[in-house]
């Protein structure tokens, strides 16, 4: 079991480049990729995508791969735009004639300003040397991520653990109090006819149908082994290898309509308040189950 929110970062050198990619992601109903990539490799990004998709199934994922020429080497890719250059200082010019008075570009505005004087960066740059640099890395940022991402997921684990048997007690003190309530439910009915003055043998047919009514129509069998069953499949899916977020949320929500039935047939308080208390504890557990890929 893993969790969608997670960090992860890797670096690798070869004797061309240094490749470091961060990898962060977050909580999405399906996967999303977003790759920043330096311009001159936007080429790269279907690959990136490709190396990444068999370890992603669900969760927003937001790489930053930077390449760099190796500590040491000294890079001869220097590109400068006179045009940009030009355009940045008529923008300072105009910029005087507005305020009245001269201002004067420094050569740190020049250089602060993207696009006037590139280093590093070249259109010109071997993509197969960058994506040998590229791939260790991304492949190490990955690992990381999903190991944070298993390391959360292993603690919300427990949670869920504890919240399911919480529910799974809730429902034993349902089942434990629902068989008496056709028993109640006769002597109501016997004290409501003898306060109305129409007192009736506990044997009497007419009572008898009517207990018998009030037991059909508040049967909760049914839901009781309903609940039991998606307990079992929830306890398997906490434990399972394989992504099971979409599953858990789905029975989340079975969960949530077993118990609805059972308060609306209830008909008894403490029924009642047991299933708010369940409803309450379930969406906490939904909530949480909204992290799980």
């Amino acid at each position: 079991m893993q969790s969608m929110t997670g960090f992860g970062r890797g670096t690798h050198s070869t004797d061309e480049w240094t490749a470091s990619v961060e990898a962060s992601s977050i909580n999405r109903k399906q996967a999303e990729i977003v790759v920043n990539l330096p311009r001159a490799l936007q080429t790269l990004e279907s690959s990136v995508r490709q190396a990444i998709l068999p370890h992603i199934s669900r969760g927003r994922v937001q790489l930053a791969i930077k390449l760099e020429k190796p500590e040491g080497a000294v890079s001869d890719q220097i590109r400068i735009s006179p045009a940009l250059a030009r355009s940045f200082e008529s923008a300072f010019s105009d910029l005087s004639l507005i305020i009245g008075r001269q201002l004067l570009p420094t050569p740190t505005d020049f250089l602060r300003q993207p696009g006037i004087l590139e280093i590093g960066e070249s259109d010109a740059i071997d993509h197969e040397q960058a994506w040998e640099a590229i791939s260790p890395a991304l492949g190490q940022a990955i690992a990381n991520l999903n190991s944070m991402r298993a390391a959360e997921g292993k603690h919300l684990q427990e949670d869920f653990l504890a919240r399911l048997g919480q529910l799974m007690a809730f429902t034993q003190t349902i089942a434990g109090h629902a068989p008496s309530r056709p028993a109640r439910q006769r002597e109501l009915l016997l004290k409501r006819l003898s306060d109305l003055g129409l007192p009736l043998e506990m044997d009497d047919e007419r009572l008898v149908r009517e207990i018998a009514l009030f037991a059909d129509r508040c049967d909760i069998s049914e839901e009781l082994t309903r609940l039991h069953s998606h307990f079992a499949k929830f306890h398997e899916y906490l434990h399972s290898t394989e992504p099971s977020g979409r599953s858990l949320d789905f029975l989340c929500q079975e969960l949530f309509r077993e118990f609805n039935t059972i308060g609306s047939k209830a008909n008894d308080a403490l029924i009642a308040q047991t299933v708010v208390e369940a409803k309450t504890e379930l969406e906490k557990l939904r909530e949480q189950i909204q992290n799980i890929e």
